[in-house]
């Protein structure tokens, strides 16, 4: 039987049958690939409209509002490029940013403490301190970064009663990310031999500055790193401003600027940095603490040395730490409150000073200081009052960084101006107050043991040294008295 003619047939009409299931697949895998594609897009751009809601366990009450898009700014080239991707979706608690750049962004994170909360206080300092104008230059970003829920609503509470002018004007905004945002915050590494609840702590520590920072990105020309825990000094704004001037000016690299000398506090930032610091804290954030990281940060974007102004700009105030609310005595002794001024003066010494750093320095407010070449026996520093003043208080500071200290000096008060033979000015009598202990001499309420008024202070000194002798600063606190002619 030939079957040549029915076999060739049926290869034939099949061929059309198999193009045809072949194209049919291919319309299927393309249509598959084209709805994953559609999926993860919708889902990509969805994510912020539902994080609060699917990644709360609570309810969301009516007091809190949810941020639904966050644009962060494309100066830097991290985020130009998308290059270090870090994904994270912010809650909006209270307030809203400016859509106009500010000139300063201050960012502080906190977390509820076992004794007592510094917040309200330190927001409180933040805006008392700054002029209508400094206030409007700035904006406060505050991320309340502990996952109990009903501190978070009570402390926005809080908050929006205390501040509701400023959250109005644009100048404070309150932020919260979801615990499910941060990476593993448990069984870290111990380096240092850390104790694991202190690694956790520091970790989560690392990533809530990393989140501030990266949220900071483009509000502002520059951004500045707070504690919740300080007091500013008055007009810190126009201070900063003065300084980053100044430090534009010399054109040197520069990536970080200090006006605190403790922790995480008064650090000022580039904004086209803050890309890159935040991923930097988020790719080492259980490594070691924020304060050491942010030093290696400043190195590699090529500033070697730490660029520290005086007098320090915020102080530590707080109490009980908010690790485990242990003790914490920590103070800045450059820290200034007020523009400080002592009473209008003449300042003399026959110390030999070095370049430009003379005596009066020590008794000026600001950052100069005296430094003096090798004091003998008997050398002094003589402050000559323009008018005779009720010495309350005197503090005395000498050396820095445990060198050129003032070893063996007494402090002491006079009365009754007169002329020298080197056309100085000096007093004819002096009472001894105290002596210096480590370089510093530090005196309160001395107007109850010497009431009248006093002409001079001296620093005499009664031990010579080999060292250089630095006095960083003389401060004195008055009533008001009588004025006498002085000769």
């Amino acid at each position: 039987m030939d079957f040549s003619v029915p076999y060739k047939s049926t290869v034939k009409n099949a061929a059309p049958r198999t193009e045809m299931r072949r194209h049919s697949k291919k319309k299927n895998v393309v249509l598959a690939v084209l709805l994953i594609v559609g999926a993860l897009y919708f889902i990509s751009h969805v994510d912020f409209f539902i994080a609060g809601l699917s990644r709360s366990h609570e309810p969301i009450p009516n007091e809190l509002t949810w941020q639904t898009e966050r644009l962060i700014s494309k100066e830097s080239w991290v985020e130009q490029g998308d290059y270090l991707p870090l994904n994270v979706s912010y809650q909006l608690l209270a307030g809203a940013p400016s859509t106009q750049q500010r000139y300063l962004s201050v960012g502080l994170s906190s977390v509820k403490r076992k004794k007592g909360s510094y917040l309200i206080p330190t927001l409180q300092s933040l805006f008392s301190q700054s002029s209508p104008q400094e206030r409007s230059s700035m904006v406060v970003i505050v991320l309340l970064a502990d996952f109990d829920f009903s501190w978070t609503v009570a402390t926005v509470k809080e908050i929006k009663t205390a501040f509701a002018l400023e959250l109005e004007q644009g100048q404070l905004v309150v932020l919260h990310v979801p615990q499910d945002w941060y990476p593993p915050l448990t069984g870290l590494k111990r380096n240092y031999n850390d104790a694991p609840e202190r690694v956790s702590f520091r970790s989560k520590q690392n990533m809530d500055y990393a989140f501030l920072i990266h949220y900071s990105a483009g509000l502002s020309r520059y951004y500045l790193q707070l504690e919740d825990d300080i007091l500013s000094a008055k007009n810190f704004v126009t201070t900063i401003k003065r300084h980053v001037e100044e430090q534009e000016a010399k054109k040197d690299t520069w990536a970080m600027l200090e006006f605190s000398a403790l922790g995480y506090i008064g650090k000022l930032y580039k904004s086209a940095h803050l890309p890159l610091l935040a991923r930097f804290l988020y790719l080492f954030y259980q490594e070691m603490p924020c304060d050491w990281l942010m030093s290696h940060f400043r190195v590699l974007l090529t500033q070697k040395k730490p660029l520290i102004f005086k007098p320090s700009l915020f102080q530590h105030v707080g109490t009980f730490s908010s690790f485990q609310g242990t003790y914490n005595k920590l103070k800045d002794k450059d820290f200034e409150e007020g523009p400080y001024t002592n009473p209008s003066a003449e300042v003399y010494s026959n110390m030999s000073a070095y370049k430009d750093h003379f005596p009066k320095l020590a008794w000026d407010a600001g950052e100069g200081f005296f430094w003096g070449r090798s004091p003998e026996k008997g050398s002094y520093l003589t402050v000559v009052f323009k008018e005779p003043i009720v010495v309350m208080g005197i503090l005395v500071e000498t050396g820095t960084g445990g060198k050129d200290l003032l070893e063996s000096a007494q402090v002491e008060i006079g009365h009754d101006v007169v002329a020298t033979m080197n056309k100085e000015k000096s007093c004819k009598e002096f009472q001894t107050v105290g002596t210096l202990e480590n370089g510093n001499f530090e005196m309160q309420e001395i107007d109850k043991k010497y009431s009248s008024t006093s002409s001079c202070l001296r620093i005499t000194v009664t031990a010579g040294q080999k060292d250089w002798v630095i006095i960083n600063k003389i401060r004195i606190s008055t009533k008001a008295s009588t004025p006498t002619r002085q000769v």
